[in-house]
């Protein structure tokens, strides 16, 4: 049953249906659908990148497509990786054809596109290390401009910043962001950087993403905002490894980072279908098995806890879009946490935000009959429909 705390979700607009000389048509059937949400559902689109461009083959390029096609019947709006480390790993050799390419492709499609990421001390570009800290921050901020100019149009949306909260004192290993964000401190430095991408795709939304749901964040946004940092939304992660965040949990979240008045975009959300992480686990990254099984107890969980996850953030007003971030299970941390198998079986989850996604949260097909001035009246939950009459079609957004 749909709740009622989704009203917020839906609006009405009014059409006139109209000849090809503009006169009013009354008594006119009319097919109105629903062709998009205005809510951006998303997923990481990775594995799209080789695939687009022609970097596999046999039973990888079948299963590869099936993945994809998963993501495109369910989802319109998709994450492309920009690890500068990955990106670039020689100076002055981006992957930028590549990417773009596979933009394109997925622009296409009518798939919202965003970048992630701009500047992250982690999977970050090696030679920096052979540069001064000067030479450091200006190369940052080259490649922020040079990458956010040359895909707009593309993709207009970026985590320009990535876990900034630990940034200063990440002490794993010896990196060129965690040296410049201890000289400029995190204020300067993202500040810094989100400027370079304001001033080079103006039109753009900017993020600042964090997997740090303490105060500290919090503290941190307060001086981010109070220094004129144009943050266009606040990305929220929520890997999920240790089980699934409370009801309690979650809404507390949801409401503490609503005070801000931004756009909230969980960015990164992981549900495991197999053995749940040990809890006594601080960084997950240290969680290290040799194997990582989905089994069909842990399906059925996580398509339980992904239900109610996203029925709590769809009836937040200010979240605006949703990202699961490992489409297929073995992605990150060789977690089973995907919606779909290696080998292409769409798991219980995948069904369960299918049936959320373009089922209770999706206005049907119907036919609406013209009054006497040639006006109808949609309503729906917000997003972009067609009306059809006659050989017209009509393209339009609710909302």
């Amino acid at each position: 049953m749909e709740s009622a705390n989704y009203g917020h979700r839906k609006a009405t607009t009014t059409l006139r249906i109209e000849d090809q000389s503009g006169t009013p048509l009354p008594g006119k059937e009319v097919t109105v659908r629903q062709m998009r949400h205005k809510v951006l559902f998303g997923c990481a689109g990775f594995e799209s990148v080789p695939l687009v461009n022609g970097a596999l083959s046999g039973q990888e390029k079948e299963f590869a497509e099936q993945h994809i096609s998963g993501m495109r019947e369910l989802f319109n709006f998709i994450t492309l990786p920009f690890y500068w480390g990955r990106f670039e790993p020689e100076r002055g050799k981006p992957n930028t054809e590549q990417l773009k390419k596979t933009a394109a492709w997925w622009k296409d499609q009518n798939v919202t596109l965003k970048g992630h990421t701009l500047c992250w001390h982690t999977v970050c570009a090696p030679w920096l290390l052979e540069m001064s800290d000067e030479e450091i921050l200006a190369a940052q901020l080259a490649r922020i401009t040079r990458d956010v100019s040359g895909f707009a149009g593309l993709i207009d949306m970026w985590d320009v910043v990535n876990e900034a909260v630990i940034m200063p004192i990440f002490d794993k290993y010896d990196n060129g962001v965690t040296r410049i964000c201890k000289r400029e401190g995190r204020i300067g430095l993202v500040k810094k950087a989100f400027m370079a991408a304001w001033d080079a795709n103006p039109i753009a939304t900017f993020l600042i993403n964090d997997f740090e749901m303490s105060e500290s964040y919090d503290i941190l946004l307060e001086g981010l905002l109070e220094a004129g940092v144009p943050i266009g939304a606040i990305g929220l992660q929520s890997h999920m490894h240790q089980g699934c965040w409370s009801r309690e949990k979650t809404e507390e979240i949801l409401s503490r980072y609503s005070r801000f008045g931004l756009p909230l975009h969980f960015t990164e959300i992981n549900l495991v279908s197999g053995d749940i992480m040990p809890r006594h686990i601080v960084d997950l990254n240290d969680y290290k098995t040799a194997s990582w099984p989905t089994t069909p107890d842990g399906e059925e969980r996580q398509a339980a806890e992904a239900a109610a996850f996203y029925r709590l953030l769809f009836a937040s007003p200010l979240v605006e879009a949703v990202t699961y971030w490992s489409f297929t299970d073995g992605g990150w941390l060789n977690a089973p946490a995907g919606l779909m198998t290696k080998d292409a079986r769409k798991k219980p989850v995948y069904d369960a935000l299918h049936g959320l996604i373009k089922g209770e949260w999706w206005t049907p097909e119907h036919t609406l009959v013209s009054g006497g001035d040639g006006t109808i009246t949609v309503n729906g939950f917000k997003g972009d429909y067609c009306a059809e009459y006659d050989d017209r079609k009509i393209q339009f957004a609710i909302g």
